[in-house]
């Protein structure tokens, strides 16, 4: 009798648990779908965050490391999914670290997650984080490549932004490839500066507003015009 007892209470127990996480789970996926209809990023990540915790899926770690870094917090959506390169990832995670390990300046690192993703769907504007990230690690050769498909198939209305001035402005996708060919020319025949300026000069003709074009041209001019040093005696 004690036993039939004990079973009737962990029976019940074990129902009473199931029912109590079927609640809670269907509490947070109104809680989830309530916080995207208001716009609240923390309510979106608390609600995946206890989802996640209460019935765990890949696709929803995805979802949630995503909206991390859409949020700048890349430190915590890499915490969320890992930085390994997997064959497995779906490609929202792989573009997920590919742009946080970016903006955490981790480029190498970053220049992998980017080049599974070229490969899975290669595009001008994946060339372009390409060519950028290997002018940063010192591969001009690889740069050049992304950059003469990048000029190659960059449309008329294909546009990418820049943030180096306080209030942030985008260029044709086409002048943006051509101040990295200047960019690689200088790097690649340093003695020949005035090659890597008629090429950003190119980039300018495209868009005269395009400012770190112009920056780059004014470094360009400066370093040209500085007096060559003495040999020491």
């Amino acid at each position: 009798m004690k036993k039939l007892v004990m079973v009737l209470v962990l029976t019940v127990g074990l129902y009473g648990t199931a029912q109590t996480k079927s609640e809670l789970q269907k509490h947070y996926e109104e809680f989830y779908n309530q916080m995207r209809l208001q716009g609240d990023v923390d309510g979106v990540i608390n609600a995946l965050t206890h989802l996640n915790v209460l019935s765990p899926s890949k696709e929803r770690m995805d979802t949630l490391a995503y909206i991390y870094a859409n949020d700048n917090q890349h430190l915590q959506a890499l915490n969320t999914i890992g930085i390994e390169k997997l064959d497995t990832d779906s490609d929202l995670a792989v573009q997920v670290k590919a742009i946080s390990l970016k903006a955490l300046n981790q480029p190498k690192r970053a220049l992998e997650q980017f080049e599974v993703l070229y490969q899975r769907n290669p595009n001008p504007y994946l060339a372009y984080e390409l060519a950028d990230l290997k002018i940063q690690v010192g591969d001009n050769a690889g740069a050049s490549t992304n950059i003469e498909y990048g000029i190659t198939n960059s449309k008329d209305d294909m546009r990418y932004a820049f943030y180096e001035r306080q209030q942030p402005y985008d260029v044709p996708l086409k002048a943006a490839f051509l101040h990295l060919k200047g960019l690689v020319q200088f790097n690649t025949d340093k003695e020949n500066i005035d090659t890597a300026i008629a090429i950003i000069d190119e980039a300018l003709a495209i868009d005269p507003n395009f400012n770190l074009a112009s920056l780059s041209k004014q470094a360009l001019t400066a370093r040209k015009q500085a007096p060559t040093e003495e040999p020491k005696q």
